[in-house]
């Protein structure tokens, strides 16, 4: 339980591991953020005690206490203020990043861009994109996917949600999206906050990486002004925002917002993908049945939003992917006073953490929670869940806006693959997560395309059997 209030009888710390003098776990978590927090649970339970360096810190891996601190009590749990001002220059106050009423606004404004209409006109952008992208695959060849599914994404939310291509611009907005997400991945588990300016190579490289997707966005601002978009975008809907009790958006917070669906409204879902068709790779007969499934559901003719209700395989796929490679592994937030939880004493502005990452593989919640099991999506498995135990786009008032959006993208790209190409694995040696502020591949992930052939891909195995049951965690 959560409490504003402290309880005479709290008891002052949870059970953690000791760590290091002066440094804490601070070792740890740099060698292996996930490792860390799993042994946590296992050896101290739901509510443990660690510190990074000097400050102490909160893990929390119960169900309950995640809802109360993201929903019931949201307002006394904020964002974590000590990481969220390292990446204000890049985030600024966007969504992300923002509190109070401005949140407030910007989250109605953008809201109508996530309709369902809206779906069903971006999906025909996706599918058109998508089968783009894959008509300039060869039978054969060996592809970077993370790389070609970051490109995709990166296309669709430029065209969907700005209304612009940005097609020169992408082998360069990927290497800057490389450049910051390593320097997060550090800042996160920094003790001390060090200027931009100090001239550290992370520092640099960080630097260099901003002033690649200012430059884009800024770009799109000022093509968006000076040749406005045909139909509806979100870009648009932010330009015109003004009405007699506010005034139109400036340009500075167009800044920050464009900014903010450019890098989060890309990389979730590409990672999404990618970890998706790796555990495909892994496990061909359910490749074999999801190409059966499209071909039955699609046939010769473009994915359209209205056939994502019947690809059923292809989202419990993408929900079971989302399961084990959660992008936003992990998070934050705050302690806006000292409180009590589960009857330990927590003093105001100590950081408490819940990862995804440890949840969605817990064995109280999960029947072979390491096994990649589509099937696990039509047995009702959702139903009987506690509300917090699967939360790939967070939980509460701050859930994802995109979330939506994001599955339907993801399940039309998957289906789009899947009907087309087997992709078999031409990875050397295991593949790692590296987890920065998404869950990203520590490397390259190398894939060699087979192109399907008299409407059976390469190399399918002959038979298996799912149950394709209608999944309650999304509705079209």
């Amino acid at each position: 339980m959560v409490s504003p209030v402290v309880a005479p009888t709290a008891v002052s710390k949870p059970p953690g591991p000791r760590g290091l003098p002066v440094l804490g776990s601070l070792l740890d978590l740099r060698r292996d953020p996930l490792g860390f927090f799993m042994e946590c649970a296992q050896r101290y339970g739901d509510v443990v005690a660690f510190r990074i360096g000097p400050r102490d810190a909160l893990f929390l891996n119960d169900p309950d206490c995640i809802e109360r601190i993201l929903v019931t009590e949201h307002r006394s749990f904020p964002k974590i203020s000590f990481i969220w001002r390292q990446f204000t220059a890049v985030f600024g106050d966007g969504l992300v990043t923002s509190y109070g009423a401005l949140w407030q606004r910007q989250r109605r404004l953008c809201a109508p861009a996530f309709t369902p209409a809206r779906l069903a006109a971006y999906a025909q952008v996706m599918s058109r994109g998508t089968d783009h992208v894959l008509d300039g695959w060869r039978d054969g060849e060996v592809r970077d996917l993370h790389a070609d599914m970051m490109g995709l994404t990166l296309r669709i939310v430029a065209e969907t949600l700005f209304g612009v291509g940005i097609e020169d611009d992408i082998p360069r907005i990927e290497a800057a999206v490389d450049d910051l997400s390593r320097e997060m991945a550090s800042r996160m588990v920094r003790p001390i906050l060090i200027p931009d300016v100090v001239p550290l190579p992370g520092h640099l490289r960080y630097r260099r990486g901003l002033a690649c997707i200012e430059d884009v966005a800024t770009r799109i601002i000022k093509e968006r002004r000076t040749k406005p978009a045909t139909g509806q975008n979100l870009l648009s809907a932010m330009m015109e925002s003004g009405d007699k009790s506010s005034a139109p958006m400036s340009d500075h917070q167009l800044r920050d917002e464009a900014v903010t669906f450019l890098l989060a409204g890309h990389e979730t879902t590409a990672l999404a993908l990618t970890w998706a068709v790796h555990l495909l790779g892994q496990h061909p007969e359910v490749g074999a049945a999801l190409a059966t499934e499209v071909d039955a559901v699609v046939g010769e003719r473009a994915i359209a939003f209205e056939d994502l209700q019947r690809l059923t395989l292809a989202e419990q796929v993408v929900n079971e992917s989302l399961r084990l490679y959660p992008p936003a592994w992990l998070i934050g937030r705050e302690a806006g006073q000292d409180c009590e939880i589960s009857g330990y004493r927590i003093q105001a502005g100590t950081p408490i953490y819940t990862l995804p990452w440890v949840l969605h593989r817990d064995p109280r919640f999960w029947d072979e929670p390491l096994a990649f099991r589509p099937q696990r999506w039509a047995e009702g498995v959702p139903r009987s869940l506690p509300r917090f135990a699967y939360m790939p786009f967070g939980g509460g008032p701050r859930v994802c806006i995109a979330q939506r959006f994001a599955m339907v993208e993801a399940v039309l790209i998957l289906a789009s693959i899947a009907r087309r190409f087997h992709l078999v694995s031409a990875q050397q040696g295991p593949v790692e997560p590296f987890p920065s502020i998404t869950l990203r591949p520590a490397r390259p992930l190398r894939f060699r395309v087979e192109a399907r052939r008299g409407g059976q891909p390469a190399k399918m195995i002959d038979h298996c059997s799912f149950k394709t049951a209608r999944s309650p965690s999304c509705q079209w």
